[in-house]
């Protein structure tokens, strides 16, 4: 009798994780790892000059600025050479600077035109805190009252004589009757 055909279902067997899947792959000949090790000493060799090419191009670059600003500096000085070789500024710093006048001009010269200061009171200085006697805030007050409540016209606080309603206006002609 003929046996009985089974039919077969594939197994399927775990596949190992991510790493160990790709590092089963490497297949490392004398041929890769030969030019791993020149392309290691190559790094090596190469990184100090590349470091040191970097390094000389940054001081290249900040002599360059330093060039450009003293060039700039020698430009304005030029300049003002220049102007100092002109006779009419010159004879303006003359007058600024010196205080130089031409011949039959009558220079002034105004040092200090406002009246001395009032003298304050010449207590000694103390290194002690000392209270003070004022009270600000009534002081405050009593302005306000006083400005407030006083009779005075704007003339007689200001100190400008009041106009004298007598007398005829001037200015203005008078009216006929």
């Amino acid at each position: 009798m003929p046996k009985p055909r089974t039919q077969r279902v594939p197994v399927r067997m775990s596949r190992p994780s991510g790493t160990g899947r790709w590092l089963r792959q490497l297949h490392f000949s004398a041929f890769s790892l030969v030019m791993m090790g020149v392309l290691v000493v190559a790094v090596l060799i190469l990184a100090p000059t590349v470091q040191a090419l970097i390094a000389q191009r940054q001081q290249i670059a900040d002599q360059q600025h330093a060039v450009d600003q003293l060039a700039a500096q020698v430009d304005t000085l030029t300049d003002q050479r220049a102007r100092w070789n002109d006779p009419s500024y010159l004879r303006a710093q003359a007058r600024d600077r010196l205080y130089y006048v031409m011949p039959g001009e009558v220079s002034y010269l105004v040092i200090d035109d406002r009246p001395p200061a009032a003298k304050q009171d010449t207590t000694p200085v103390s290194s002690k805190l000392v209270k003070t006697q004022t009270d600000w805030v009534g002081s405050l007050f009593g302005s306000f009252m006083g400005a407030g409540l006083t009779q005075a016209t704007p003339q007689q606080l200001s100190g400008t004589p009041a106009p004298d309603p007598t007398a005829p206006a001037t200015g203005s002609p008078t009216p006929k009757k």
